[in-house]
């Protein structure tokens, strides 16, 4: 992919604050959906639910079941009793974590914490560069330390949303399975079990793929040129019936429907590296921007993007920027829902 010229800033859109949803909308499916259509930039609007009347028999949905660990947890400093909030943000494996610490000095290496009042301790086993801590925590064998999570652990809501999530599932896909996300992928919140069946029933086929979403999916773009920026790497698997989904449903003229931005980059990079769909797992730092070409997906269900970010860079990739900025300014005028608990876009 050529290095474009492209500037972060031509990626800003002016946003009112109290467009950004602070709360879930009830039920799932009935929040807003604008479809742009990619080719002529023609926006229409519409509810959630209707989402089945744009779907074709003979498409495929790929889904990403990945699962938010409620990763925000509260300690108390083993010594001297001091409060410490911990964001767990990667599984190094044998109960190492990489930990987002506040404040950080009070977790200096061999500090230990106790968490759910002695559920588990935590002890710092390192320092790195970027000021992220290494901690490993124990627990009684009996038990799960996802299963204590469970009992202990907030979920890590964007920090853009101020208001308490009284039902912590509904920052969970009615889908999601394999937990190891630190961030939900919200495009997959406004399905329902029902509208998931209508969907099948109507002859679309439906996959999952898993990737785990980190927190630097969600890190500002700094560089003022934004093939200067880095992603963070997110592991993901793609099983092999999915592939062979996707593989079916190219060959039958069907189009390949990714749920969400984490979906479209997983089928990406499967797509980069594979070639023909197969079964493939690992990690992967793709960064999908104007001038990419797509190989996998042919439409995109997402929501509302934050300016300046690696998300709304992916939908104009899909769709062209100008097209993109022009149906974001139309939902700013029709009051639409923004960002994780906000209204959704389909590209067609």
């Amino acid at each position: 992919m050529e290095k474009p010229s492209m500037k972060t800033s031509d990626f800003y859109f002016d946003l009112p604050q109290e467009q950004i949803a602070q709360t879930p909308i009830e039920p799932r499916d009935a929040s807003r959906l604008m479809v742009l259509h990619k080719d002529t930039g023609a926006v229409s609007h519409h509810h959630f639910y209707d989402i089945v009347d744009f779907l074709r028999p003979g498409d495929c949905l790929i889904l990403n079941d990945s699962r938010v660990l409620p990763a925000r947890i509260y300690g108390i400093k083993e010594d001297t009793g001091a409060h410490v909030e911990f964001l767990l943000l990667e599984n190094k494996g044998s109960d190492l974590w990489e930990v987002l610490c506040k404040p950080g000095k009070r977790a200096r290496a061999g500090s230990r914490f106790v968490f759910g009042q002695g559920l588990f301790t935590g002890e710092v086993a390192g320092v790195q560069d970027d000021g992220n801590r290494l901690v490993r925590f124990s627990y009684e064998e009996k038990e799960s330390f996802f299963h204590l999570l469970d009992q202990v652990g907030q979920m890590p809501l964007p920090p853009y949303i101020k208001e308490k999530l009284q039902n912590q599932e509904r920052y969970q896909t009615v889908y999601s399975r394999e937990t190891g996300s630190a961030a939900a992928p919200t495009a997959g919140l406004h399905f329902t079990p029902e509208l998931l069946e209508r969907i099948r029933n109507k002859g679309v086929e439906t996959a999952f793929v898993t990737l785990h979403v980190g927190l630097g999916t969600f890190r500002p773009v700094s560089a003022e040129n934004i093939a200067d920026h880095k992603m963070h790497a997110e592991h993901y698997f793609m099983p092999s019936e999915t592939a062979a989904l996707i593989n079916r449903t190219k060959s039958r003229g069907g189009r390949v429907v990714a749920v969400g931005t984490t979906s479209c980059r997983t089928i990406e990079s499967v797509a980069q590296k594979e070639g023909r769909f197969q079964e493939s797992g690992g990690w992967t730092d793709i960064f999908i921007y104007p001038g990419y070409r797509f190989q996998g997906i042919d439409a995109l269900i997402t929501n509302f993007h934050l300016p300046e970010s690696t998300l709304i860079m992916l939908v104009s990739a899909l769709a062209g920027r100008e097209h993109v900025l022009a149906a974001y300014q139309e939902a700013v005028n029709a009051g639409y829902r923004f960002f994780s608990f906000g209204d959704a876009m389909l590209v067609l």
